[in-house]
C-alpha cells in the first residue's frame, strides 16, 4: 500500500519538480522566469494520478472466478501468504 501511494505522490509532484528545475535554469541563463501557474501545476499532477489510476484499472489482472483464501500460520510457525485460487466446480 505505501508503494502505492509513495507512486501516486511522486506523480503529484513530478509537474512541480520539471517546472522549478526549468525555473532555476531560465534563472542561471539570464531568462526571467513568468510566475509560478500553481494551478497549471495541481492540474497536471492531478491528471497524471488520474491516467495511472485509469491505468490501474485497466491493466490490473481480473480476480473474477478467484476465491480469496486468507494468509494462515503454517504447521511450522512459518506465515503463509494471503492468495487468491481458482474456485472450485461444485462436483454433480
Amino acid at each position: 500500500m505505501l508503494e502505492v501511494v509513495l507512486l501516486r505522490a511522486t506523480l503529484v509532484v513530478l509537474p512541480f519538480a520539471a517546472w522549478f528545475a526549468w525555473a532555476a535554469w531560465a534563472r542561471r541563463t539570464g531568462r526571467d522566469p513568468v510566475r509560478t501557474p500553481w494551478a497549471w501545476l495541481m492540474a497536471a499532477g492531478a491528471m497524471l494520478v488520474a491516467l495511472s489510476l485509469f491505468a490501474t484499472a485497466l491493466f490490473h489482472r481480473d480476480n473474477r472466478g478467484q476465491e480469496y483464501v486468507p494468509g494462515e500460520v503454517g504447521a511450522d510457525g512459518r506465515v503463509i501468504d494471503g492468495r487468491y485460487q481458482d474456485k472450485a466446480s461444485p462436483n454433480p
